[in-house]
Protein backbone atom coordinates (compact mmCIF):
# COMPACT_ATOMS: atom_id res chain seq x y z
CA UNK A 1 0.00 0.00 0.00
CA UNK A 2 2.84 2.00 0.70
CA UNK A 3 4.14 1.97 -2.46
CA UNK A 4 0.95 2.21 -4.41
CA UNK A 5 0.73 5.79 -2.23
CA UNK A 6 4.44 6.60 -3.43
CA UNK A 7 3.72 5.89 -6.96
CA UNK A 8 0.16 8.01 -6.58
CA UNK A 9 1.95 10.74 -5.30
CA UNK A 10 4.65 10.71 -8.04
CA UNK A 11 2.24 10.26 -10.76
CA UNK A 12 0.96 13.61 -9.62
CA UNK A 13 4.16 15.36 -9.37
CA UNK A 14 4.85 14.02 -12.69
CA UNK A 15 1.66 14.94 -14.41
CA UNK A 16 2.01 18.76 -12.26
CA UNK A 17 5.08 19.38 -14.16
CA UNK A 18 4.69 18.42 -17.38
CA UNK A 19 1.79 20.64 -17.31
CA UNK A 20 3.43 23.83 -15.89
CA UNK A 21 6.56 23.04 -18.16
CA UNK A 22 10.16 23.84 -17.88
CA UNK A 23 12.31 26.97 -17.70
CA UNK A 24 15.73 26.99 -19.19
CA UNK A 25 18.32 29.59 -19.38
CA UNK A 26 21.57 29.21 -21.21
CA UNK A 27 23.89 31.85 -21.53
CA UNK A 28 26.95 31.43 -24.16
CA UNK A 29 30.14 33.58 -24.12
CA UNK A 30 33.05 33.87 -26.52
CA UNK A 31 34.47 35.95 -29.22
CA UNK A 32 33.29 35.73 -33.00
CA UNK A 33 33.83 33.05 -35.14
CA UNK A 34 33.62 30.40 -32.62
CA UNK A 35 30.42 28.54 -33.37
CA UNK A 36 28.28 29.17 -30.65
CA UNK A 37 24.95 29.77 -31.95
CA UNK A 38 25.52 26.54 -34.28
CA UNK A 39 26.72 24.75 -31.23
CA UNK A 40 23.04 25.72 -29.19
CA UNK A 41 21.05 24.59 -32.39
CA UNK A 42 22.57 21.46 -32.10
CA UNK A 43 22.20 20.96 -28.88
CA UNK A 44 18.71 21.51 -29.08
CA UNK A 45 17.78 20.67 -32.68
CA UNK A 46 16.02 24.16 -33.58
CA UNK A 47 16.99 27.12 -35.10
CA UNK A 48 16.89 29.07 -31.92
CA UNK A 49 19.65 31.31 -31.83
CA UNK A 50 18.48 33.26 -35.35
CA UNK A 51 14.86 32.60 -34.92
CA UNK A 52 12.68 33.73 -31.95
CA UNK A 53 9.04 33.72 -30.53
CA UNK A 54 10.59 36.63 -28.11
CA UNK A 55 13.56 38.84 -28.25
CA UNK A 56 12.88 40.15 -24.33
CA UNK A 57 16.01 41.92 -23.67
CA UNK A 58 18.67 43.85 -25.79
CA UNK A 59 20.96 46.38 -24.28
CA UNK A 60 24.12 48.18 -26.54
CA UNK A 61 26.64 48.93 -24.35
CA UNK A 62 29.34 51.64 -25.33
CA UNK A 63 32.05 49.26 -24.89
CA UNK A 64 30.46 46.91 -27.75
CA UNK A 65 29.47 44.08 -26.30
CA UNK A 66 25.79 43.55 -27.03
CA UNK A 67 23.80 40.73 -24.69
CA UNK A 68 20.83 40.02 -26.87
CA UNK A 69 18.44 37.07 -25.27
CA UNK A 70 16.06 34.70 -27.31
CA UNK A 71 13.31 32.58 -26.21
CA UNK A 72 12.13 29.33 -28.10
CA UNK A 73 9.22 26.35 -26.87
CA UNK A 74 10.32 23.32 -27.41
CA UNK A 75 7.96 20.46 -27.03
CA UNK A 76 8.56 16.50 -27.10
CA UNK A 77 6.13 13.95 -25.55
CA UNK A 78 4.38 16.46 -24.11
CA UNK A 79 6.36 18.09 -22.73
CA UNK A 80 7.05 21.89 -22.72
CA UNK A 81 10.70 23.82 -22.37
CA UNK A 82 11.04 27.57 -22.65
CA UNK A 83 14.52 27.89 -23.79
CA UNK A 84 16.17 31.46 -23.59
CA UNK A 85 19.51 31.91 -25.44
CA UNK A 86 21.15 34.77 -24.00
CA UNK A 87 24.27 35.53 -26.82
CA UNK A 88 26.82 38.18 -26.38
CA UNK A 89 27.94 39.58 -29.63
CA UNK A 90 31.22 41.54 -29.08
CA UNK A 91 33.00 39.84 -26.26
CA UNK A 92 36.51 39.61 -26.52
CA UNK A 93 36.85 40.95 -30.16
CA UNK A 94 38.48 44.52 -29.55
CA UNK A 95 41.87 44.84 -29.53
CA UNK A 96 41.44 46.58 -25.88
CA UNK A 97 38.99 44.00 -24.09
CA UNK A 98 39.30 45.60 -20.61
CA UNK A 99 36.37 45.16 -18.68
CA UNK A 100 34.30 43.83 -21.39
CA UNK A 101 32.71 41.17 -18.80
CA UNK A 102 31.01 43.88 -16.88
CA UNK A 103 27.82 44.38 -18.81
CA UNK A 104 27.60 40.41 -18.56
CA UNK A 105 27.84 40.43 -14.65
CA UNK A 106 25.25 43.41 -14.92
CA UNK A 107 23.09 41.22 -16.88
CA UNK A 108 23.18 38.56 -14.67
CA UNK A 109 22.77 40.22 -11.40
CA UNK A 110 20.12 42.33 -13.16
CA UNK A 111 17.93 38.86 -13.15
CA UNK A 112 18.28 38.02 -9.32
CA UNK A 113 17.34 41.42 -8.83
CA UNK A 114 14.23 41.11 -10.45
CA UNK A 115 13.33 37.45 -8.88
CA UNK A 116 14.11 39.15 -5.70
CA UNK A 117 11.58 41.91 -6.34
CA UNK A 118 9.07 39.28 -7.74
CA UNK A 119 9.42 37.06 -4.05
CA UNK A 120 9.25 40.51 -1.95
CA UNK A 121 6.06 41.44 -2.90
CA UNK A 122 2.88 40.94 -0.27
CA UNK A 123 0.96 39.51 -3.41
CA UNK A 124 3.50 37.18 -5.09
CA UNK A 125 2.36 35.85 -8.67
CA UNK A 126 2.23 31.81 -8.37
CA UNK A 127 4.70 30.81 -10.42
CA UNK A 128 7.79 33.62 -10.69
CA UNK A 129 8.59 34.22 -14.44
CA UNK A 130 12.22 33.14 -13.99
CA UNK A 131 14.97 34.67 -16.10
CA UNK A 132 18.00 33.74 -14.35
CA UNK A 133 21.19 32.46 -15.82
CA UNK A 134 21.37 28.64 -15.15
CA UNK A 135 24.37 28.10 -16.91
CA UNK A 136 26.99 29.91 -18.91
CA UNK A 137 28.83 27.85 -21.58
CA UNK A 138 32.20 29.31 -21.95
CA UNK A 139 33.45 29.03 -25.56
CA UNK A 140 37.54 28.43 -25.44
CA UNK A 141 39.32 28.94 -28.85
CA UNK A 142 41.33 25.80 -29.58
CA UNK A 143 44.87 27.84 -29.58
CA UNK A 144 46.45 24.40 -27.93
CA UNK A 145 48.37 26.85 -25.75
CA UNK A 146 47.02 27.61 -21.84
CA UNK A 147 43.75 30.37 -20.85
CA UNK A 148 44.31 33.82 -21.86
CA UNK A 149 44.01 36.28 -19.04
CA UNK A 150 40.42 37.63 -20.61
CA UNK A 151 39.62 33.73 -20.14
CA UNK A 152 40.95 33.66 -15.83
CA UNK A 153 39.60 37.45 -15.61
CA UNK A 154 35.99 36.29 -17.09
CA UNK A 155 35.48 33.46 -15.66
CA UNK A 156 37.19 34.57 -11.69
CA UNK A 157 34.59 36.96 -11.71
CA UNK A 158 31.89 35.15 -13.39
CA UNK A 159 32.48 31.74 -11.09
CA UNK A 160 30.81 33.50 -8.50
CA UNK A 161 27.47 34.21 -9.59
CA UNK A 162 26.89 31.72 -12.70
CA UNK A 163 27.06 27.72 -13.12
CA UNK A 164 30.05 28.06 -16.07
CA UNK A 165 30.80 25.44 -18.20
CA UNK A 166 33.92 25.48 -20.41
CA UNK A 167 33.91 24.16 -23.73
CA UNK A 168 36.65 24.21 -26.62
CA UNK A 169 35.11 25.19 -29.67
CA UNK A 170 36.21 24.21 -33.05
CA UNK A 171 38.04 21.08 -31.97
CA UNK A 172 38.34 19.16 -34.86
CA UNK A 173 41.35 21.71 -35.43
CA UNK A 174 43.62 20.09 -32.83
CA UNK A 175 44.67 16.31 -33.15
CA UNK A 176 43.86 14.06 -30.42
CA UNK A 177 46.93 14.71 -28.38
CA UNK A 178 46.54 18.11 -28.41
CA UNK A 179 43.26 18.11 -27.22
CA UNK A 180 44.39 16.01 -24.70
CA UNK A 181 47.19 17.95 -23.46
CA UNK A 182 45.11 21.75 -23.87
CA UNK A 183 43.29 20.26 -21.45
CA UNK A 184 44.93 19.14 -18.94
CA UNK A 185 46.38 22.54 -18.86
CA UNK A 186 43.20 24.70 -18.45
CA UNK A 187 42.51 22.47 -15.93
CA UNK A 188 45.47 23.08 -14.05
CA UNK A 189 45.43 26.95 -15.15
CA UNK A 190 41.67 27.26 -13.50
CA UNK A 191 43.23 25.23 -10.16
CA UNK A 192 45.93 27.68 -10.37
CA UNK A 193 43.27 30.55 -10.09
CA UNK A 194 41.07 29.16 -7.89
CA UNK A 195 38.34 29.36 -10.57
CA UNK A 196 35.18 26.74 -9.87
CA UNK A 197 33.78 25.62 -12.89
CA UNK A 198 30.56 23.31 -12.99
CA UNK A 199 30.21 21.01 -11.35
CA UNK A 200 32.21 22.08 -8.24
CA UNK A 201 33.05 19.17 -6.02
CA UNK A 202 31.63 21.12 -2.87
CA UNK A 203 27.95 21.49 -4.27
CA UNK A 204 28.12 16.93 -4.46
CA UNK A 205 25.67 15.68 -2.01
CA UNK A 206 26.40 11.89 -1.61
CA UNK A 207 29.07 9.67 -2.73
CA UNK A 208 26.99 8.76 -6.03
CA UNK A 209 26.89 11.97 -6.99
CA UNK A 210 30.45 12.69 -6.32
CA UNK A 211 31.35 9.25 -8.26
CA UNK A 212 28.54 10.87 -11.30
CA UNK A 213 30.74 14.81 -11.23
CA UNK A 214 34.11 13.16 -10.77
CA UNK A 215 34.27 12.08 -14.34
CA UNK A 216 32.65 15.03 -15.38
CA UNK A 217 35.19 17.12 -13.73
CA UNK A 218 38.24 15.00 -15.27
CA UNK A 219 36.80 15.39 -18.59
CA UNK A 220 35.98 18.88 -18.37
CA UNK A 221 36.81 21.59 -20.84
CA UNK A 222 34.42 19.48 -23.32
CA UNK A 223 36.05 19.39 -26.91
CA UNK A 224 33.26 20.15 -28.97
CA UNK A 225 32.42 20.16 -32.87
CA UNK A 226 28.99 22.00 -33.62
CA UNK A 227 27.43 21.73 -37.06
CA UNK A 228 23.89 21.26 -38.36
CA UNK A 229 24.17 19.90 -41.44
CA UNK A 230 23.56 15.79 -42.36
CA UNK A 231 26.23 13.74 -43.92
CA UNK A 232 25.32 9.80 -44.88
CA UNK A 233 27.35 7.59 -42.97
CA UNK A 234 27.12 3.81 -43.49
CA UNK A 235 23.62 4.46 -44.64
CA UNK A 236 22.76 6.21 -41.81
CA UNK A 237 21.96 10.11 -41.76
CA UNK A 238 24.32 11.99 -38.98
CA UNK A 239 25.39 15.29 -38.04
CA UNK A 240 28.43 15.92 -39.42
CA UNK A 241 31.35 18.37 -40.61
CA UNK A 242 33.01 17.06 -43.84
CA UNK A 243 36.42 17.74 -44.52
CA UNK A 244 38.72 16.21 -47.40
CA UNK A 245 39.97 13.33 -44.69
CA UNK A 246 36.50 12.34 -43.76
CA UNK A 247 33.25 13.14 -41.56
CA UNK A 248 33.83 14.51 -38.22
CA UNK A 249 30.55 12.73 -36.57
CA UNK A 250 29.15 15.16 -34.07
CA UNK A 251 27.20 13.10 -31.54
CA UNK A 252 30.19 9.96 -31.91
CA UNK A 253 32.43 10.13 -28.76
CA UNK A 254 35.38 9.10 -30.47
CA UNK A 255 35.31 12.02 -32.38
CA UNK A 256 34.15 14.98 -30.13
CA UNK A 257 33.04 15.37 -26.91
CA UNK A 258 29.26 16.96 -28.03
CA UNK A 259 27.64 14.11 -26.27
CA UNK A 260 29.02 14.56 -23.22
CA UNK A 261 27.46 18.58 -22.99
CA UNK A 262 24.35 17.73 -24.07
CA UNK A 263 23.90 14.56 -21.63
CA UNK A 264 25.51 16.94 -19.18
CA UNK A 265 22.87 20.42 -19.72
CA UNK A 266 20.20 18.47 -20.78
CA UNK A 267 20.07 14.52 -19.81
CA UNK A 268 21.66 14.52 -16.32
CA UNK A 269 22.45 17.76 -14.96
CA UNK A 270 19.46 20.59 -16.33
CA UNK A 271 17.64 19.79 -13.13
CA UNK A 272 20.48 20.30 -10.73
CA UNK A 273 22.21 23.45 -12.15
CA UNK A 274 18.65 25.01 -11.63
CA UNK A 275 18.92 24.42 -7.94
CA UNK A 276 22.29 25.62 -7.82
CA UNK A 277 21.44 28.65 -9.28
CA UNK A 278 18.37 29.00 -6.96
CA UNK A 279 19.56 27.60 -3.76
CA UNK A 280 23.61 28.42 -3.68
CA UNK A 281 23.98 31.69 -6.45
CA UNK A 282 20.62 33.14 -5.99
CA UNK A 283 20.60 32.93 -1.73
CA UNK A 284 24.12 34.51 -1.45
CA UNK A 285 22.68 37.64 -3.96
CA UNK A 286 19.64 37.94 -1.87
CA UNK A 287 21.04 37.81 1.86
CA UNK A 288 23.66 40.13 0.05
CA UNK A 289 21.29 42.52 -1.02
CA UNK A 290 18.64 42.23 2.05
CA UNK A 291 22.21 42.53 4.47
CA UNK A 292 23.17 45.79 2.50
CA UNK A 293 22.98 49.02 5.17
CA UNK A 294 21.38 51.31 2.46
CA UNK A 295 18.78 48.65 1.36
CA UNK A 296 15.02 50.19 1.85
CA UNK A 297 12.08 48.76 0.66
CA UNK A 298 11.22 51.64 -1.95
CA UNK A 299 14.14 51.01 -3.56
CA UNK A 300 13.06 47.56 -4.18
CA UNK A 301 9.43 49.06 -5.52
CA UNK A 302 7.46 48.11 -2.64
CA UNK A 303 5.91 49.98 0.39
CA UNK A 304 7.01 49.72 3.39
CA UNK A 305 6.58 47.50 6.24
CA UNK A 306 5.47 46.71 8.47
CA UNK A 307 1.61 46.46 7.71
CA UNK A 308 -1.47 47.79 9.60
CA UNK A 309 -4.36 45.57 10.24
CA UNK A 310 -2.82 42.59 7.85
CA UNK A 311 -2.60 45.36 4.81
CA UNK A 312 -0.90 47.38 3.17
CA UNK A 313 -0.95 51.06 3.28
CA UNK A 314 0.16 51.86 0.18
CA UNK A 315 -0.75 49.24 -1.92
CA UNK A 316 -2.26 50.83 -4.75
CA UNK A 317 1.45 52.41 -5.26
CA UNK A 318 3.09 48.95 -4.39
CA UNK A 319 3.73 47.23 -7.91
CA UNK A 320 1.07 44.06 -7.23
Amino acid sequence: RATSVCTAVLDQMRRKTMKAGFEFNIMVVGQSGLGKSTLVNTLFKSKISRKSCSANYEEKIPKTVKLHSVSHVIEEKGVKMKLTVVDTPGFGDQINNENCWEPIVEYVNEQYEKYLREELHVTRKRRIPDSRVHCCIYFLPATGHRLRPIDVEFMKRLGKIVSIVPVIAKADTLTVEERQDFKERIRRDLAANGIGVYPQAEYDEDAEERLLNDRIRESLPFAVVGTDKEHQVNGNKVLGRKTKWGIIEVENVAHCEFANLRDLLIRSHLQDLKEVTHSILYEKYRVRRLNESNITFSELGLSAWPLENGTDKNESDSHL
